[in-house]
C-alpha cells in the first residue's frame, strides 16, 4: 500500500497495486497483470477480503496519462469479486446462442 498527500488539495491518498495471472495468453502460456485500487476505503476492502493465490475476477477501466512527452497506462480496478462468487460465475453454463437469420 502506498499513501501521500494531495499537493493541490492537501487531502491524503492511498493506492495498492496487486498481481493477477492467468494461463490464457498465446499457446496456455502464463499471462501477468498488474492492477491498482485508488482510495482507503477500497484498499482496506480489498486487503480484508483477499489472499495470495485466491481466485479473482477484476472489472477495471484502462487508463492512459502522458507527462513530459511519455504515456503511461494504467489498469484500473473498480470492482474485484473473490473466493464464491468466482467460482459460482465459471460454473454457470453459458448461454446457448440462438439462431440467426443474419448473413454474417
Amino acid at each position: 500500500t502506498e499513501t501521500g498527500v494531495a499537493k493541490s488539495s492537501g487531502k491524503e491518498w492511498s493506492k495498492l497495486n496487486f498481481i493477477v495471472s492467468n494461463d490464457e495468453g498465446y499457446e496456455g502460456r502464463e499471462q501477468i497483470y498488474c492492477f491498482q485500487i485508488f482510495g482507503q476505503e477500497r484498499v482496506d476492502k480489498f486487503l480484508k477480503f483477499n489472499t495470495e493465490g485466491t481466485q479473482v475476477d477484476v472489472k477495471f477501466d484502462i487508463q492512459v496519462n502522458e507527462h513530459s512527452g511519455r504515456y503511461f497506462t494504467n489498469l484500473s480496478a473498480f470492482h474485484v469479486a473473490s473466493g464464491e462468487a468466482v467460482e459460482q460465475a465459471s460454473q454457470t453454463p453459458a448461454l446457448e446462442e440462438q439462431e440467426s437469420d443474419l448473413p454474417f
